[in-house]
């Protein structure tokens, strides 16, 4: 056992002291100490229940003859961080949740884990660990929150800021606006569309990390308590059988996740996190994939922003792995692969069927013959841009309008809900990117007032921050290089032309690259926004959104 190193011989007998302190019998020593890192706090709504999922599991190990031993990471609530500096910390919390469970995971010397995330950061974080620490691991999320009801229509998070945007334009009453407040999150869990959190969580069910289940049993069914007595057995056999996360993540794993990706049509996010948490395994991720396997990929869902209906629909369907099972069908997905089943993706998934061809179309069917999502590339993108192609209307795949340029959210923010924003116009916010947020913030508030004043359908929005998964519209964001290394989007004037081509994938301001090349060397950089604490280190060594914002020391 990895735990020997802690446990056993004379030299460690210090150690053995400081179990003792811990309550520990000398019979829970002798078995596998299974660390369960619980991503429990106060604040994240889809957090708040996953005290009860850790024990669940910690019964799940125990009965399979583990011992159990909880540690804690932590997590912020997007949508509360959203619109002001805390938007700041959100992304940036992923490589603290990888650095610092990688750290307590090392140092105790646990010969297995079961991950317990829920929310936007906190998985791909966990994820990014596993690879690093790769004992015998599981994850068990704490599962989707139930859809709100607002005047008999079933909403989210994303109909919620969409209320404040249509609420600035007058269509929408005080009161009016505070009945969505108090009945669009009406239980704990990940916030109920197909949005950054619920995508993860049911990526990571793709990537073979996780059970049955885990990214769409809704927070509040005791099925998720079940699931997480399972995911803590489930860790066991996996020791047992000596099956590790570097088994399990695969290139061809992670393009199982980018297909299943494209047929659900999930959170352009999963754009940033996928990459990073290859590289943990050493796979280096290019998003040029993503364009080769969403051309192949048909889209099977529209689910909340992108249509009318929610994570717990999806679940009743068959969940993921009904998803699988209908994308099998056209041999998209490899299926010898190993999971944390213990059993191999064809296995998992040979006798799930799809249950609601109206949540889940046959593959025969689909919503479009392409993913949910693309990558884009030109003049104004060299690198990439990416946009969540289901959740965009017919009539803003191609686009064609002057640029309103913005250098930061809030100067958007106003211009839009002042009414200085008109049909045609391309809003491209600028300086928001890994480095230059820096943090590279969600632009929820802006694309929300952008839809709820009525202009999703004759407006885009370009920025080299990025997007929450309940965004939508015509919102391309991830363009790199970021405008603060001096990438095109730096060098837009007001006025400028941009041409959007979403089904050729391709992003440009329509100016010469002469007038570009006198615009480049006129160009000069600015002092950071930041230069004290957390976000100037990682300011320091964030890469750029197209390579995942993955941290490197400078060369």
């Amino acid at each position: 056992m990895k735990s020997d190193a802690v446990k056993k011989g004379a030299q460690q007998a210090p150690h053995r002291s400081l179990f003792h302190a811990l309550g520990l019998t000398k019979e829970e020593l002798e078995k596998p100490l299974v660390g369960i890192v619980s991503s429990y706090n106060e604040i994240v709504p889809g957090h708040m229940n996953l005290d009860k999922v850790v024990e669940a599991v910690k019964l799940g190990v125990a009965m399979a003859g583990g011992t159990p031993i909880v540690f804690p990471a932590i997590a912020v609530c997007d949508g509360i961080a959203m619109g002001h500096i805390g938007m700041k910390y959100s992304l940036v919390t992923r490589d603290l949740i990888a650095d610092s469970t990688e750290a307590m995971a090392l140092a105790h010397q646990f010969d297995a884990l079961v991950m317990v995330p829920n929310c936007d950061k906190n998985v791909p974080g966990l994820l990014m660990a596993a690879a690093r620490v790769n004992v015998p691991t599981v994850f068990v999320s704490g599962g989707p929150m139930l859809a709100g009801k607002v005047c008999g229509s079933k909403t989210s998070l994303s109909s919620m800021f969409e209320a404040v945007g249509a609420h600035s334009a007058g269509k929408l009453t005080e009161e009016e606006l505070e009945e969505y407040a108090d009945k669009t999150c009406p239980t704990c869990g990940s916030c109920s569309g197909m949005y950054t959190a619920n995508s993860m969580n049911c990526l990571t069910e793709a990537l073979g990390m996780g059970l049955q289940g885990n990214g769409t049993i809704p927070a509040v069914y005791s099925d998720r308590i079940l699931l997480a007595k399972h995911a803590g057995m489930k860790v066991m056999e996996l020791y047992e059988k000596n099956i590790c996360p570097r088994d399990i993540m695969t290139e061809e794993a992670f393009r199982n996740a980018l297909t299943v990706d494209m047929a659900l049509g999930c959170s352009t996010n999963s754009m940033l996190h996928l990459p990073a948490i290859a590289h943990e395994v050493g796979i280096d991720l290019n998003l040029d994939i993503a364009n080769e396997i969403s051309a192949k990929t048909p889209n099977l869902c529209h689910l909340a922003p992108a249509g009318h209906t929610y994570i717990e629909e999806l679940n009743e369907a068959g969940g993921v792995y009904a998803v699988m099972n209908e994308l099998s069908k056209q041999n998209l997905l490899y299926l010898d692969l190993i999971t944390a089943t213990g059993k191999t993706v064809g296995e998992n998934i040979k006798n799930v069927t799809n249950k609601n061809t109206e949540v889940i179309r046959p593959i025969d069917n689909p919503y479009s013959k392409t993913g949910g999502i693309a990558v884009l590339k030109g003049n104004l993108a060299p690198d990439s841009g990416v946009v969540k192609r289901s959740a965009v209307v017919p009539e803003m795949m191609k686009h064609e309008g002057p640029a309103r340029v913005f250098d930061c959210e809030e100067d958007a923010i106003a211009a839009i809900k002042g009414g200085k924003i008109s049909a045609g116009d391309v809003v491209v916010i600028r300086y928001e990117g890994p480095k230059g947020g820096p943090g590279m913030r969600e632009m929820l508030n802006p694309t929300s007032a952008i839809a709820g004043m009525g202009l999703g359908s004759s407006v885009a929005l370009i920025t080299d921050g990025r997007f929450s998964g309940a965004s939508r519209g015509a919102s391309i964001g991830h363009v790199s290089p970021e405008a603060a290394v001096g990438g095109p989007i730096a060098l837009v004037k007001e006025g400028d032309i941009i041409r959007i081509d979403i089904d050729a994938n391709t992003l440009d301001v329509l100016i010469s690259e002469e007038e570009m090349e006198t615009r480049r060397k006129e160009w000069k950089p600015r002092e950071p926004k930041v230069t004290t604490g957390y976000l100037a280190r990682y300011a320091a060594l964030v890469t750029s959104g197209n390579r995942g914002a993955i941290l490197e020391l400078p060369r």
